[in-house]
């Protein structure tokens, strides 16, 4: 079958998706991802197949510029940069030129980045099946647990699950400046849309979530669709990246990463120096990013090496401690090698996130609001000094082990893409067309 990947242009997302689409090219399908140019770099180090789209709009280096100003914002604002701000124009781009790249290549099938918002307008209106991936934690649109924007306790009582819906419906008016683009193309290609209803347009075939059900909160409620996998990891089709190798000394190692996007807050990384240069016989390896520069972050410690991209699986294979803005690349790959972390959130679904890793016992959270020096290192410490944190740790990356997150996915995709060639239409059964 000839299947068509959507992924965001961001390297968070094309990792664990070129991943899952490598699973599924080695299963004999012929695989075609799509995107805006930035994305042809680290789809075609995976050794697959790119075709652009938005070159005008979007030419290459056009995303590091993009997410510059994001890079520095926290919390709410995070959210609401990106969805009034960047989303819109990138749905517009998608909706108008995505089809005829799709005609062009023949898809048979398409696998769609949930975060690459109302691009199943497309297949919707062709009448091609679709599947949506959750690159990023999932979102529960139920209220039984909050919204993964928001960092709360998971708590099972009235007064919670009231708090989530409004926290659901704050969200979904958020939302509103992607929601009325995407509108706006549906009414003028003729698509009955329920648009009060969350998740209207989401696959009826397959969603799949990288998180694994075991980091979920518990007793999440689901439609029949939905299927947990677990980390899209498979150790290949990554760029290489240089790292001085011959500077770490054999001490227990600490590695930290505030992600690829969110992370132009020059004090978090003073905090982050600071902290572990006052834990003793340890190492430090700090990844800084592409939007701050070394100078920005003060003396680097003897007992620390900085450097601006850092292979992470590869140090993380060797650390006893992960500081993470909680993204879940990251935070599943820590599990995934046993290492408990502290997470620092700063926006997007990293609250979420941080919060099931307190729940779960794997780590500390330290809000990006409250940090200073004195709390992170007291939270490192802590993870460092009980043993409670390594061993459940630990026992994630047995059960990572066994869920085998990639097969899983591609069995998912390829009963859902075969149930939909039995049954043409069905993935668009409840979609009224002019």
């Amino acid at each position: 079958m000839k299947v068509g990947f959507l992924s965001m242009p961001l390297t968070g997302h094309l990792h664990p998706m070129t991943a899952l689409g490598r699973k599924m090219q080695a299963r004999g399908h012929e695989v075609i991802f799509f995107g805006l140019p930035d994305a042809a770099r680290i789809v075609h180090s995976a050794g697959l197949d790119f075709v652009p789209f938005g070159e005008e709009e979007y030419p290459a280096g056009t995303t590091p510029a993009m997410y510059a100003r994001l890079a520095t914002l926290k919390g709410e604002d995070v959210v609401r940069y990106s969805f009034h701000e960047m989303h819109p124009q990138r749905t517009r781009i998608t909706l108008e030129q995505l089809p005829e790249k799709l005609v062009h290549r023949g898809v048979e099938a398409l696998v769609i980045d949930t975060v690459h918002f109302f691009a199943e307008l497309v297949p919707m209106n062709m009448g091609i099946p679709y599947a949506h991936i959750w690159n990023v934690l999932h979102i529960d649109y139920s209220g039984a647990t909050p919204p993964c924007l928001f960092g709360w306790d998971h708590e099972d009582t009235s007064v919670a699950r009231a708090r989530n819906m409004e926290a659901v419906k704050k969200m979904s008016s958020v939302f509103q400046p992607i929601q009325q683009v995407a509108r706006s193309w549906a009414d003028n290609h003729g698509l009955q849309i329920d648009w009060n209803t969350p998740n209207a347009t989401i696959s009826k075939l397959a969603v799949i979530t990288q998180t694994p059900k075991e980091f979920d909160f518990p007793d999440v409620p689901q439609g029949p669709a939905f299927h947990y996998a677990g980390p899209f990891l498979d150790d290949y089709g990554r760029e290489s990246v240089a790292f001085p190798w011959e500077r770490l000394t054999g001490e227990p190692l600490i590695y930290a990463s505030m992600g690829t996007l969110v992370n132009g807050l020059t004090a978090v990384f003073r905090n982050i120096l600071k902290a572990a240069a006052a834990i003793p016989a340890r190492q430090l390896v700090l990844s800084i990013g592409s939007n701050i520069q070394m100078d920005d972050i003060g003396p680097i410690p003897p007992n620390a090496i900085a450097v601006p991209k850092a292979p992470q699986i590869e140090l993380l294979k060797r650390a006893e401690l992960c500081i993470t803005h909680a993204g879940i690349n990251t935070t599943l790959e820590s599990l995934a090698l046993g290492v408990p972390m502290v997470a620092i959130p700063v926006g997007f679904d990293q609250p979420g996130i941080a919060a099931r890793i307190v729940y779960h016992g794997v780590g500390k959270s330290v809000p990006v609001a409250s940090m200073n020096t004195e709390n992170l290192s007291g939270a490192m410490q802590e993870v460092l000094a009980n043993p409670s944190y390594r061993d459940t740790a630990r026992r994630f990356q047995r059960t990572i082990a066994q869920t085998h997150g990639l097969d899983r996915a591609a069995d998912v995709l390829e009963r859902a893409f075969f149930l939909a060639r039995r049954n043409p239409g069905l993935n668009c059964e409840t979609w009224a067309t002019h």
